[in-house]
């Protein structure tokens, strides 16, 4: 859990974690090529589009309001509030689920006083609704929990991971604190076979923390479904905006079963503004990154509601082409960005980073889509719609984020 100051065009990250997902065949099939060829992707069936869900972490860290009770409502929000609806599916469970120590056949404990039920009769409950249940862990001795950590999955990979499947685990976010050294492939590779032993599709999502080289996302294809290229997030508009621009150079690592993962989502914890975390959901469904709410929904807002449940947007995000925003120009804190859609459309995001507003414009062309006498714009917050011959223009606020769809005709 880590940050560290970053230039925008230098994209040297100090925290990456990695989300990879496992089936019984564990079958592989040939990736898409870049100029470095990689090995072949991880073809597990899961993970087509990237992830949503929950997770507890950045609400609640390891105080006492997570637990059974939490989650189990959580769930419920779900299905009350219609954020199934929208396209959510997973509820994770973060550290400080289990007990300090394995029990005397060396299996993880679920805590006590959390989880009195045990975590198969939680997961249990999510699986009623319509859900699926994740959980975590670490690739080394112990979690990341800065009172000492649980136990972590080093050397216990084919035991965990058969406790995790007997429990009905669905996702596993893998840490990567107290890792002793060991190499990160080796480490992770052992995870991911293990879970794929098991017979049970689990989505795999790496918390390697990009710390060594080579980079996670240059190996992570036949590993897992996701990696996370950056260090934690935290709920201010620098720490955002500052995994965002780590993103920005890794769009040809993305696709169909692997993505990039800037990190779980702040919006409704309370430390950005509405527009601010506009910006935020608005540039993670451009990046096709994880959609993991980070705030307890329970007692959503409206504005949060509004924010998370945008479908135009959330669409962006779930496209079927499984593309990675680009940069099509960036200068004095603004920047376009552009991702082209399985139907033929681009999506064009205006980011305005400074503090006053500022006009940003581009083109249909400068974004891949020439070729029309005439393009439908259609903007994906306010939802007007207009044409235009081939200019795209907004006055976008302070901290901002303006995004249309663009169709041709």
């Amino acid at each position: 859990m880590q940050r560290s100051a970053r230039s925008r065009r230098l994209r040297s990250c100090l925290a990456t974690a990695i989300a990879v997902t496992t089936v019984a065949a564990g079958a592989l099939t040939v990736g898409l090529t870049t100029a470095a060829p990689r090995a072949a992707a991880l073809d597990n069936g899961v993970a087509r589009t990237p992830p949503m869900g929950f997770n507890n972490w950045n609400a609640t860290h390891c105080d006492a309001s997570f637990n059974e009770s939490m989650v189990k409502g959580v769930a419920d929000a779900f299905i009350r509030l219609g954020f199934k609806d929208a396209g959510y599916t997973y509820v994770n469970i973060d550290d400080c689920w289990a007990e300090p120590s394995r029990d005397s056949d060396g299996n993880l404990v679920p805590n006590r006083t959390r989880f009195p039920n045990g975590i198969k009769a939680v997961a249990d409950y999510v699986h009623a609704k319509g859900l699926k249940f994740g959980i975590y862990t670490s690739a080394g001795t112990k979690t990341c929990n800065a009172g000492g950590g649980f136990p972590g999955g080093l050397n216990h990979e084919k035991q965990d991971a058969k406790l995790f499947a007997s429990w009905g685990v669905d996702y596993l976010k893998y840490d990567n604190c107290n890792n002793q050294g060991v190499d990160a492939q080796q480490r992770y590779k052992a995870m991911r076979d293990a879970l794929a032993a098991t017979g049970r599709p689990i989505v795999y999502s790496l918390c390697e923390w990009g710390q060594t080289n080579p980079k996670v996302w240059t190996w992570g294809e036949p590993v897992g479904n996701s990696w996370r290229t950056t260090g934690d997030i935290s709920d201010k508009w620098s720490s955002m905006i500052d995994k965002l621009h780590i993103n920005d150079d890794l769009a040809q690592y993305a696709g169909p079963g692997h993505w990039n993962d800037p990190d779980m989502l702040e919006v409704g914890n309370g430390g950005m503004t509405t527009t601010e975390y506009r910006t935020h959901f608005s540039l993670w469904a451009m990046m096709a990154a994880p959609l993991l709410i980070g705030s307890d929904i329970r007692d959503a807002s409206a504005t949060t509601q509004s924010i998370l449940k945008n479908t135009d947007i959330i669409a962006l995000d779930q496209d079927t082409l499984g593309k990675q925003a680009t940069i099509v120009s960036s200068s004095g804190g603004t920047t376009v960005y552009a991702k082209q859609l399985a139907n033929g459309d681009r999506a064009v995001a205006l980011l305005n980073e400074n503090s006053s507003s500022k006009t940003i414009s581009t083109t249909a062309s400068a974004i891949g889509l020439g070729g029309s006498s005439s393009y439908r714009l259609k903007d994906l917050w306010s939802k007007a719609t207009s044409t235009t011959s081939g200019s795209i223009s907004a006055s976008v606020p302070a901290h901002g984020t303006v995004v249309f769809r663009v169709t041709r005709g």
